[in-house]
């Protein structure tokens, strides 16, 4: 007799060994044909894995993470064979999932065209209609080099090969396809559906080995409906219309050189206007909370990452060199050391706890050329970083005081709806500490959220190498989530860097350490503020705030009367003087989302008002001139100036 132990804590009773399938269908048909896959124990798993012991199972659907997972692996596999057999001789080599899809590597000599990828869509749509079973088959090492070889998949035998000598080989066999996988896949091809999209080719260096050979990958995209699917796809379309990059050509913000600098931001005068106003804004609030300010060198030597344990972990993303006198220096990656050597200037006693030490310390990574991309990726930028220094006893309360803070600013610019995981320890060579300092570092952390009524999810095993961390994801405004700011626990570093603080008891003890970051980079938060808004930026955060358009030259002196009233109360204005006629000027400042464009002619000359049009609207508005200053003026107000 077989115990099958449901999520409800149920039991189901069987004379023989069973699958999934056939508990899915004990429990109801609905069930079974809904089923993608089946956990037992806790691992996932295909539906026909046989159960042959008493287990704790879940029939996993495509309501699930897992089933989704399920359905967008299979979909990878059904991709793969398609290719296959439009273009025979194409080699399949690696295919994961990811976020909302899957992609996978081929090497094929001839490059795939965009209308290749209508034709690979149409022939998985023809897999999917064959229903073909996926059947899972564990071969020898011998049996899986064997049949490769003859395929003339020699990326397969690589793979192969590369595996432990214990290694369980398992190919999934669809048809006449077979490919090597762990799996699990879902049962049949029918299953997938037609709710999948192909979405576009790019080039991979085999197993992200820069000198390697190039491979050709195809991205794809697989939901559970088409529902899903289409409401995906015009996500996508509304987020090519935002690309922070096409929008920071449009109105004059930033830009890149590949060639010379690659991964770093040439600032133009309106973006650095936005960058140094996000700064202004950190400050003010940090300052208001109690923060101070440090700056600590751009370069220092290796050792200190080292002691850290940073260069174990991140040395090959550093940049470093030797100098003259054998010294081996580093470019700061991140400023943490910089922050723990400030403190240990002078002794500490427990009066001068909680010590807030922030800085904007500008850091460079040595990211893969293939994942920069604009602001969101790049090599060097600026964090809004500090060091928070405090007794065991506060860092809860410090923990909370930041985490308001943080949702106190994401609202500022108008993000509400803020997720909060809660990342653990990670099962890495790295991790530093023992169990006891990461059992209380993980257990302050959630109580910080539990006792003060925050959600949260577990974000397992995604902790820092020296403590577990706080992730705070926002939501755009067209759905998509960003992973912004950060809260680490850091019990290790004070122990390593060898930092104390005189207790009431007159003795040595170690503070504990809260990394902290707020935006996480001014570039990046700044992307995403681009999209988010589509560039029509709040008011306060605008690099031109107004723009005076005179009708015709003969009311020029009045537009420049307005400008100085608008300067003088303290708005970023200019007069646009040109000789164009007013409907260029209003199409022209539209496409570079100026905020405000008051148009004056004889009429408001007269009245002593401007005509107002804001971006994003064909409405315009009479405004006497006193109040559209004072008016303007208030909406143009920093949000953390009464904070």
């Amino acid at each position: 007799m077989i115990k099958i132990q449901l999520p409800d804590n149920s039991v189901l009773e069987f004379d023989a060994p069973v699958c999934g399938l056939d508990v899915a269908k004990k429990i109801s048909e609905g069930l079974a044909r809904a089923a993608f896959a089946v956990t037992i124990n806790g691992k996932l798993t295909d539906l026909t894995t046989p159960i042959t012991t008493d287990s704790k199972i879940t029939i996993v659907t495509a309501k699930t993470t897992e089933g989704l997972e399920t359905l967008r692996h299979t979909a990878s596999h059904i991709m793969a064979q398609a290719v296959q057999e439009l273009f025979p001789g194409t080699q399949v080599t690696i295919g994961p999932v990811i976020e909302n899809g899957f992609y996978y590597d081929f090497a094929k000599k001839e490059p795939f065209s965009t209308e290749d990828l209508e034709k690979i869509e149409q022939r998985m749509s023809e897999i999917v209609d064959r229903n073909l079973p996926i059947e899972r088959q564990v071969w020898s090492r011998e049996q899986a080099i064997n049949y490769f070889t003859e395929k003339g998949e020699h990326y397969k035998v690589e793979i192969i090969n590369d595996l432990p000598a214990d290694a369980v080989i398992s190919v999934y066999k669809q048809g006449d396809y077979i490919d090597l996988c762990r799996g699990p896949h879902l049962p049949s091809t029918g299953k997938l559906g037609k709710a999948f999209k192909l979405t576009k080719i790019a080039g991979a260096y085999w197993r992200g080995d820069s000198s390697k050979e190039m491979l050709q990958r195809i991205y794809g995209v697989a939901f559970a409906d088409v529902k899903e699917l289409k409401a995906y796809l015009t996500m996508m379309e509304e987020a090519a219309k935002r690309d922070h990059r096409k929008i920071g050509k449009e109105m004059d913000l930033f830009h890149f050189e590949p060639e010379y600098a690659p991964g770093a931001v040439f600032w133009h005068d309106k973006g650095y206007k936005i960058y140094r106003k996000l700064i202004e804004y950190m400050r003010r609030r940090q300052e208001n909370n109690g923060y101070i300010e440090v700056a600590t060198p751009r370069i220092m030597d290796r050792c200190l990452w080292e002691t850290s344990g940073h260069w174990d972990k991140y040395g090959a993303h550093n940049y470093s060199g030797k100098t003259e006198d054998n010294k081996m220096f580093c470019v700061k990656p991140m400023n943490c050391p910089g922050g723990l050597l400030i403190y240990k200037q002078g002794i500490k006693s427990y009066r001068d706890l909680p010590l807030r030490m922030a800085e904007f310390g500008m850091v460079n990574r040595y990211e893969a050329s293939g994942s920069l991309m604009g602001l969101m990726r790049v090599r060097e930028f600026t964090q809004d970083d500090a060091h928070i220094f405090c007794t065991p006893e506060q860092m809860e309360e410090e923990c909370v005081r930041t985490i308001k803070l943080i949702l106190d600013i994401y609202k500022d610019f108008g993000f509400n709806d803020v997720k909060i995981y809660l990342s653990t320890r990670p099962d890495s060579i790295y991790r530093i500490g023992s169990d006891e300092i990461w059992d209380m570092s993980e257990k302050a952390l959630a109580n910080a959220l539990e006792h003060h009524g925050y959600k949260y999810e577990i974000n397992p095993g995604e902790g820092a190498f020296y403590g577990p961390k706080l992730e705070f994801i926002l939501k755009d405004a067209i759905g998509r989530e960003w992973q912004c700011g950060t809260v680490q626990m850091d019990m290790n570093l004070p122990q390593r860097f060898d930092i104390s603080y005189i207790g009431e008891d007159g003795e040595k003890h170690q503070p504990v350490m809260l990394h902290r970051a707020l935006f996480g980079s001014i570039e990046r938060f700044l992307g995403i503020l681009i999209e988010n808004y589509a560039g029509k930026l709040p008011l306060w955060l605008s690099p031109e705030q107004v723009v005076v358009a005179p009708v015709t030259a003969e009311v020029n002196d009045y537009a420049e009367e307005v400008v100085n009233a608008l300067k003088k109360a303290g708005l970023i204005a200019k007069a646009d003087l040109s000789n164009e006629k007013i409907s260029y000027k209003i199409r022209e400042h539209s496409l570079t989302k100026t905020p405000v464009i008051a148009v004056v002619g004889a009429k408001e000359k007269e009245n002593r008002t401007v005509t107002v049009r804001r971006i994003g609207s064909d409405k315009q508005e009479v405004i006497d001139l006193n109040k559209f200053i004072t008016d303007l003026a208030q909406e143009a107000t920093m949000p953390s100036q009464d904070k």
